[in-house]
């Protein structure tokens, strides 16, 4: 059964679920930030997954990045995966403007995360309802 690592569950707010993937969204409002995570057990590498599924997490992470590229006027997409301090499977998807906190330094470890207040969550939440209209499915009580 899927479990997503604690980590992620404290650093991040569930948007919802893709074919493959939990959506999540850092909880620092100085970037659009979001994070896919397969939602397979025991998987800490993207070569751990069947061919399908890699196919899959990267369809999913670059259809994910071109509608949040128009949705959210990106200047550039950053896509990771790390795992250093996390080692649960995810990838990140993360919007950059030129005017954002750290450009064009990473966004790691640059300033303190600032948490999203509520009207904030429901303005991103709203944003991507607009775009995420196919093979989405929202958590109505999370972000």
């Amino acid at each position: 059964m899927f479990e997503l690592d604690h980590r992620l569950e404290l650093d991040c707010l569930q948007v919802g679920d893709f074919p493959l993937c939990r959506l999540l969204l850092m909880n620092d409002a100085q970037y659009p930030w979001f994070i896919l995570v397969p939602r397979r057990e025991g998987i800490s590498e993207v070569f751990q997954l069947h061919d399908t599924d890699q196919q899959a997490l990267w369809q999913e992470a670059a259809s994910l990045a071109e509608k949040l590229k128009d949705t959210f006027s990106a200047d550039k997409m950053n896509i990771a995966t790390l795992g250093n301090m996390v080692p649960q499977l995810h990838v990140h998807v993360i919007v950059r403007r030129k005017e954002d906190a750290a450009w064009p330094a990473p966004v790691w470890g640059k300033h303190a995360p600032r948490p999203y207040q509520a009207a904030e969550i429901l303005a991103v939440r709203e944003k991507l309802r607009l775009t995420l209209t196919q093979d989405f499915v929202f958590f109505e009580d999370q972000a």
